[in-house]
């Protein structure tokens, strides 16, 4: 053992005596392994036995940051058990499903009482002391009962800790941050002001009275014990995406992850521009390697699934010996609140299998074209009499991309405005925060569609790994296109030009040049149904979402032939699509087993705004 190394060790032998540092370490020392790799695997492991510890190690071997003096992040959280938390687990379950996920999913029902800290691997011992202290100051005056008053807002929604119940729980806050600055020279923030248990937060504002519903049947009063938990977090990896592996995979080439079930990854969604379609590259936490992964692998995870809970003080348990015993056992188990899972059975892996590859077909319209807002005429107030571009108002885009025809050829093929725009990068977003996986997209040729579905594209950090599938066969029903012929639209290789990252190997159902100009409305449907039918064949093997970003009439004549209904009549349609806002979704889900296809909620809802009137200053200060 080094000079350094002996010392380190002294030093934490000498502090920690009659606890379990030593006897945890011995053996890690023992095996030949570093005192400073070992003391950071015990750390990353909870300190519950050196065989982890022992594992983790085994498993970052060739972790290329298993030397680097890195420590943990710790945080304390009061957290429910009993029937409270399992009303508080089926609200989670609930408010996911029928109003999609939001940032309290990414962690388990809890009272924060402290920032995120670090803490030297050596003195992780003396956190747990620190908990007990703080713990036993204030276990006399600890509220039997802690009420909470549900509280609701346009983005948050959560229990408030009121009066002299808040008050100890922040007196407890307090101690543990003393002692934790005594014992292991730590710095830690208590939580002093407003105490909260988080339902939802930074959900869609149209989806608070559901919540509220749902949170109603959460009665606080429910019987409950309280335990302060101490978890601990890679602080390198606050702000990465977490994904669990759903099978196991083999690497092909070296520079491939290999994937067992269950295990975590961290992607960092700016650092993907490497990965080929399909594929992401990701840290392994049980390894600490970085490398490329199949993406259908995997499954979206909570921030907290790759935290670790290394001990907890349960205040009605802390009187009764025989129950502290049993408590303090169950405390030194790893991971959440929730019982571990049961190993899944060959049958229902495979039906996990089946839902996984479940294909989902998310139809959108376009966002709002700036003919909509301009009219007819609007080319003609955006160009000079030598025929370049220029913009007269901000909602006009800053620029257009070349194409051969020149600026007349945006006349009939108009791009989005700049509102337009912000619809399609909202959209975007507001699919990235949903949690949905897309694993293909197929745009309509017209640019105003080809420029929404880049625009959703790059919000969701897939612009540059998806490939934009060119299909006209779901282009605008030709009777409603101004003229008598088809569009000039542009080519595959004027949109690759323009930076549009479009596949040149995708052979669509309907070349632009079988485009009839005013073809009736039998002819359109049926082009519209052999269109997708020909999108959905093309992806049998996609686990995920496949995006048909099209016209207001793609979300009927796009979805009616996968439901099998029948074409609605004529008028009716016209009605119909008359009402489709920019960005209206319609989300189809298919059921293999029964062989059918189902229209489900979308994953997020359309964007409604108001209008904005043109203002001319001049009358405005001049004018009678």
């Amino acid at each position: 053992m080094a000079a350094g190394e002996t010392q380190v060790y002294a030093k934490v032998n000498s502090k920690l005596k009659a606890r379990s540092a030593a006897s945890l370490l011995d053996p890690l020392l023992g095996m030949g392994f570093p005192a400073h790799t070992a003391l950071k695997a015990l750390a990353a492991t909870g300190r519950k036995t050196a065989e982890e510890a022992a594992d983790w190690l085994r498993c970052h071997c060739d972790d290329p940051s298993l030397d680097d003096p890195i420590p943990q992040e710790y945080a304390l959280f009061l957290c429910p058990t009993g029937s409270l938390l399992e009303k508080l687990q089926e609200f989670w379950r609930e408010s996911r499903r029928q109003c999609t996920r939001n940032r309290a999913h990414e962690v388990f029902p809890h009272i924060t009482l402290c920032d995120f800290f670090t803490c030297e691997d050596q003195k992780v011992e003396c956190l747990y002391e620190a908990l007990k202290r703080a713990g036993d100051k204030v276990l006399g005056s600890f509220p039997a009962a802690v009420p909470l008053v549900l509280h609701s807002s346009v983005s948050y929604l959560g229990f408030f800790v009121n009066d002299s119940p808040a008050d100890i729980i922040r007196e407890f806050a307090m101690a543990f941050a003393t002692e934790a600055a005594i014992l292991a020279d730590c710095t830690v923030k208590p939580c002093t002001k407003q105490l909260h248990l988080t339902l939802a937060h930074k959900f869609y504002p149209h989806h608070q009275r559901t919540l509220e519903q749902l949170a109603r049947a959460v009665h606080p009063g429910l019987s409950c014990q309280w335990t302060a938990a101490l978890y601990s977090r890679d602080m390198r990896f606050v702000h990465y995406q977490t994904l669990r592996a759903l099978f196991q995979y083999k690497p092909q080439n070296v520079d491939e992850l290999t994937l067992n079930p269950g295990e975590y990854i961290f992607v960092d969604p700016t650092q993907q521009e490497e990965a080929s379609e399909g594929w992401a590259i990701g840290i392994s936490q049980r390894t600490g390697c970085r490398g490329f992964l199949p993406e259908n692998y995997t499954e979206r995870a909570s921030e907290c699934d790759t935290w670790v809970k290394h001990r907890t003080y349960t205040f009605s348990l802390a009187l009764d010996p025989n129950l502290r015993k049993d408590a303090e056992a169950s405390s030194r188990r790893n991971g959440e609140l929730l019982p571990p899972p049961r190993p899944r059975s060959t049958g229902s892996l495979q039906a996990l299998q089946a839902a996984i590859v479940r294909r989902s077909v998310l139809v959108v319209r376009h966002g709002e074209r700036v003919d909509q807002i301009f009219g007819k005429s609007w080319l003609q107030q955006c160009s000079t009499p030598d025929g370049k571009y220029y913009r007269p108002d901000l909602n006009f885009p800053c620029s257009l991309p070349q194409r051969s025809s020149g600026i007349k050829g945006f006349e009939n093929d108009p791009p989005l405005s700049s509102c337009g725009i912000f619809q399609s990068r909202t959209a975007g977003e507001a699919l990235l925060d949903s949690g949905i996986r897309i694993t293909s997209v197929f745009t309509s040729p017209a640019l105003r569609c080809v420029q929404t579905a880049k625009h959703i594209l790059e919000e969701l950090k897939l612009e540059r790994k998806i490939k934009m599938r060119v299909e006209p066969g779901i282009f605008e029903w030709t009777k409603w296109e101004t003229g008598k012929t088809t569009p000039a639209l542009m080519t595959l290789e004027e949109l690759k030009e323009a930076n549009f990252n479009v596949s040149t190997e995708y052979r669509p159902a309907f070349p632009i040049a079988s485009l009839l100009p005013a073809e009736s409305y039998d002819e359109y449907v049926h082009r519209c149904a052999v269109s997708v039918e020909q999108i959905v064949s093309s992806c049998p093997q996609d686990a995920g979402v496949i995006l048909i970003v099209g016209h207001g009439s793609a979300l009927d004549s796009c979805t009616r032939p996968l439901l099998r209904l029948q074409p609605r009549d004529c008028a009716d349609f016209a009605q119909l699509v008359r009402k489709i806002p920019s960005l209206g979704m319609c989300f189809c889900e298919e059921n293999k087993e029964e062989g059918k296809w189902a229209l489900v909620a979308p994953p997020v809802k359309t964007l409604t705004h108001g209008s904005n009137s043109a203002f001319n200053w001049r009358n405005w200060i001049l004018g009678n």
